[in-house]
């Protein structure tokens, strides 16, 4: 499938932006359903098109209800809050996205994340366990939480077999699970299958529509009709009820019908980059990305990726660090081939400039 390479007129147009995928550029065809959607109040009664993306959403993953929300963030926030007492404990991955970005949100909730410690985004089973033993803590487990495609280990996905041993202890004990879905359709892509595949596992899923899907914001969490009540009604205690919000929702549709699709020309861009970056130079290491992250180990060029960032970003490529000797590259509809070699020319060139 070719990639779809857009232009905008911002002060970077002609920069390749590898920062995240979250600075996609809506579609042209999202711009029109935006212009014609029906509109209603999303806090009287009810938006008919934000109707219409929450209960697509659902169905799409297999679950009761939606409700769409700002953003991921507040999307798992709402899953804690509408399912987890306060002095409840949630498990999850150690370097889970809603560990380490996301743990302010959860101060709110009055509960307790513990990590796990795992490998490529899985939980260790054996630690799990573990932790899960009534000896373990004086508080109840109420949530175990999981991250598919996972941020912090490179767009990871889980194996299978690993999400279903994971929902089997927690169903065994009477304990929820939640899926952090941010990039959920990056993982089914990666394994070839449908989203609900995926989301079967756990309860709750939320799935992030301005990442690699392209929609300008928000996100939407599904699951049982009751937890979705809830949460509507939590979403407006914490402010997340937005009035003619179809304009938005409109894109949300368009993101999660039609651009899962071409997720997988991102998945090669990625890998793309990431042989032509080994390609370069043994001080250099780039991960091998199942999906659309790469992480680089500058560690042995000598400096930081402070440094590295200023330089490439003076050769035309933004990248961000991910501490100071690794960074971090994420591909999407606006990277194609083209960005992908100019890219590891800039880095040959920066490299050049070290050595």
């Amino acid at each position: 499938m070719a990639s779809s390479i857009s232009v905008d007129s911002s002060p970077h147009a002609t920069a390749v932006d590898l920062r995240s995928d979250t600075v996609t550029r809506p579609t042209e065809a999202m711009y029109e359903r935006m212009r014609t959607a029906p509109l209603g109040d999303d806090g009287l009664e009810g938006d008919p098109t934000v109707r219409e993306l929450e209960a697509t959403t659902a169905a799409m993953l297999g679950k009761d209800a939606g409700l769409f929300v700002p953003t991921c963030t507040m999307a798992n926030l709402l899953a804690i809050l509408a399912q987890v007492q306060r002095t409840e404990q949630i498990l999850l991955e150690a370097q889970a996205h809603m560990v380490t970005t996301e743990r302010g949100a959860a101060t709110f909730t009055g509960a307790f994340l513990l990590g796990i410690t795992g490998c490529r985004g899985a939980m260790d089973l054996n630690r799990l366990e573990d932790a899960l033993r009534p000896s373990a803590s004086p508080l109840r487990t109420a949530m175990i939480a999981l991250e598919t495609s996972h941020n912090a280990a490179g767009g990871a996905v889980p194996p299978v077999s690993h999400m279903a041993a994971v929902a089997e202890m927690a169903r065994s004990r009477g304990i929820l699970v939640h899926l952090d879905g941010a990039r959920l359709f990056n993982a089914a892509t990666y394994l070839g299958l449908a989203p609900a595949k995926l989301a079967v596992h756990a309860g709750t899923v939320s799935l992030c529509l301005s990442k690699g899907l392209s929609a300008p914001v928000g996100a939407v969490l599904t699951g049982p009709d009751a937890v979705i009540a809830n949460a509507r009604r939590i979403r407006k205690m914490i402010g997340g009820t937005q009035r003619q919000l179809g304009i938005m929702a409109a894109a949300g549709l368009e993101a999660v019908t039609v651009m899962g699709a071409r997720l997988v020309d991102d998945h090669a861009s990625a890998r793309q980059l990431s042989d032509g970056l080994n390609a370069l130079h043994p001080s250099i290491s780039a991960s091998v990305p199942q999906t659309n992250i790469v992480q680089v180990d500058l560690s042995r060029t000598g400096r930081g990726s402070e440094l590295w960032v200023t330089d490439l970003e003076a050769a035309g490529v933004r990248v961000r660090p991910l501490g100071e000797t690794r960074l971090r590259l994420v591909t999407h509809r606006h990277i194609g081939p083209a960005e992908i070699d100019k890219t590891v020319a800039f880095f040959g060139s920066c490299l050049n400039c070290v050595n």
